[in-house]
C-alpha cells in the first residue's frame, strides 16, 4: 500500500536560534519512498543533515527571528501488514548481546531501571523468558495506565507513571522500557507516523507517535504498550534511550508552537 505523510509545523521565534530536527524517515525505511522526504522550510534557509549516534537522520539550521514554518508532504510504500508477533523470538543472555546493545539495558532521562527492578521482578521475574514475557509487560502497562492528553508533561518519568498511572503514548512506553530492561531485555524508544489504518472510525487525532522496540532472537521487535495490538502502517523516523533522544525539535532557545499539523493516509487506488 502507498501511505501519504508529512507535517505542518509553524514556530514564533523571538531571537535566532539553532534548531535540530528529527523528522525524517529513519534510513531504514528510505528505500520504501515513493516521493523525496525533504524538509523544508519557510523563509528558506541552509539545512545541514548529519546521522546522530543512534543513527537517525537529524538536520541542522539556524532559525531567524520571526514566523518559521517546517513541512513535509510524500509517499512511502508499506507491506499493509500488522506488526509480527514473534512468538518464539528468544532472549539472549546478556554476556552473549552485541556491544552496541547494551546501553539499553542501562536506566535514562525518562526510564529509572534502577527504581523499578524490584517491581519488574516482582511482576514478570517468575514468567517464561522471551516475546510473552514481553507481551505481558505491555499488557500490564496498557491495563494499569490511562490514557489522556491532559495527563502530559515533560517532565514525567517511568516512576512517576508507576505511581500515578496515568499518561500519553511517550509514558506508557518509558514504563514498559524500564521494565523489560529491568528483567535484562534490551529495550528502545521509537517514534514516528501511525496513522489511523486499519482502525475503525473515528480514531485518534492524527500526530506522531511513540511505541519501543525489543532485542530479542538477534533483531530488533516492535511492541506498543500504548496500543497493545499490532497496529497497520508504522513508519519509524528515529530510535533512542528514551524521549530525550528523538525529540522532533530541539531549539537552543525560545521557540514556542504556534502550529502542529500531522497527516498518515492510506492512498487508495482507484
Amino acid at each position: 500500500m502507498l501511505i501519504r505523510l508529512g507535517y505542518d509545523l509553524q514556530f514564533y521565534i523571538p531571537q535566532s536560534v539553532p534548531v535540530v530536527a528529527l523528522l525524517s524517515v529513519r534510513p531504514s525505511r528510505e528505500r520504501d519512498l515513493r516521493e523525496p522526504d525533504l524538509l523544508q522550510v519557510e523563509p528558506s534557509v541552509e539545512i545541514q543533515q548529519y546521522f546522530d549516534c543512534f543513527g537517525n537522520r537529524c538536520s541542522r539550521l539556524l532559525a531567524p527571528p520571526g514566523e518559521i514554518r517546517l513541512y513535509n508532504n510524500f509517499l512511502i510504500e508499506d507491506s499493509g501488514q500488522p506488526d509480527e508477533q514473534p512468538a518464539e523470538a528468544a532472549e539472549i543472555p546478556v554476556d552473549q548481546l552485541p556491544a552496541e546493545v547494551l546501553q539499553y539495558l542501562l536506566a535514562s532521562r525518562y526510564c529509572e531501571v534502577d527504581l523499578l527492578s524490584n517491581v519488574a521482578a516482582e511482576l514478570f521475574g517468575h514468567l517464561e523468558p522471551g516475546w510473552g514475557r514481553v507481551i505481558a509487560v505491555c499488557n500490564w502497562v496498557h491495563m494499569k495506565v490511562t490514557f489522556g492528553y491532559g495527563f502530559a508533561r515533560p517532565t514525567k518519568t517511568a516512576l512517576d507513571v508507576y505511581v500515578e498511572r496515568v499518561g500519553v503514548c511517550r509514558d506508557f512506553q518509558h514504563l514498559a522500557i524500564a521494565f523489560c530492561r529491568a528483567l535484562n531485555i534490551p529495550a528502545r524508544y521509537a517514534t514516528g507516523y501511525l496513522g489511523d489504518i486499519g482502525i475503525p472510525p473515528p480514531g485518534d487525532e492524527m500526530d506522531f507517535s511513540a511505541w519501543f522496540e525489543v532485542y530479542l532472537g538477534g533483531r530488533w521487535w516492535t511492541t506498543d504498550a500504548r496500543h497493545n495490538r499490532p497496529r497497520i502502517g508504522r513508519v519509524l523516523m528515529a530510535v533512542g534511550r528514551d524521549a530525550a533522544d528523538v525529540a522532533l525539535t530541539t531549539s537552543f532557545g525560545r521557540m514556542p508552537l504556534k502550529k502542529f499539523f500531522v497527516v498518515s493516509d492510506e492512498v487508495k487506488s482507484e
